[in-house]
């Protein structure tokens, strides 16, 4: 489904500048951190209930993400860590026989601002290039100097006492 027939949009938008429309997938919200990405191609969830993910946004490097669903015993912890998620594309059918509910269904459920349908090769090439960069990721924020700013106001992970949060 494209943004334009969901009709529910997002807006990530880096530090270096770059702003870039998708869909919302998750919760509706507006969050901020450090964005760094992640090649594995399966472990979304283990990935995103590792406390080392806290302050962070994830972007995955694999092109389809969700197609197992969500099994509560595969949780690395009892609650999401990274602060947003972002995927080019967030599958609708999640087929493995363990699962309890699918990607979408749980990105909501758990509070977390997500967003797909972006050039997920783009953003890993800015972050290759510049190592992690501040982001903001809106559902509620349209207008991109004001993004751009969020995202330049945004608390880096450098330098924050992170473990005491997650423990």
């Amino acid at each position: 489904m494209s943004v334009e027939e969901n009709g529910a949009r997002a807006w990530l938008a880096l530090e270096n500048g770059l702003v870039v429309e998708g869909r919302s997938v998750g919760a509706n919200g507006e969050v901020s951190g450090d964005l760094v990405f992640n090649t594995a191609m399966t472990g979304y969830q283990e990935i995103l209930t590792d406390p080392s993910y806290a302050g962070q946004g994830v972007l995955m490097t694999y092109p389809l993400i969700g197609n197992y669903g969500i099994a509560d015993e595969d949780m690395e912890s009892s609650r999401c860590w990274a602060e947003a998620f972002v995927m080019k594309e967030l599958s609708t059918i999640a087929s493995n026989h363990r699962c309890t509910e699918t990607l979408g269904e749980w990105l909501k459920r758990h509070g977390v601002v997500a967003i797909d349908g972006v050039d997920t090769r783009r953003l890993t090439k800015a972050i290759r290039e510049e190592g992690s960069l501040r982001f903001v990721l809106s559902t509620e924020d349209r207008d991109p100097v004001s993004l751009v700013a969020k995202a330049k106001g945004a608390p880096s992970t450098d330098g924050r006492d992170l473990a005491s949060v997650v423990t």
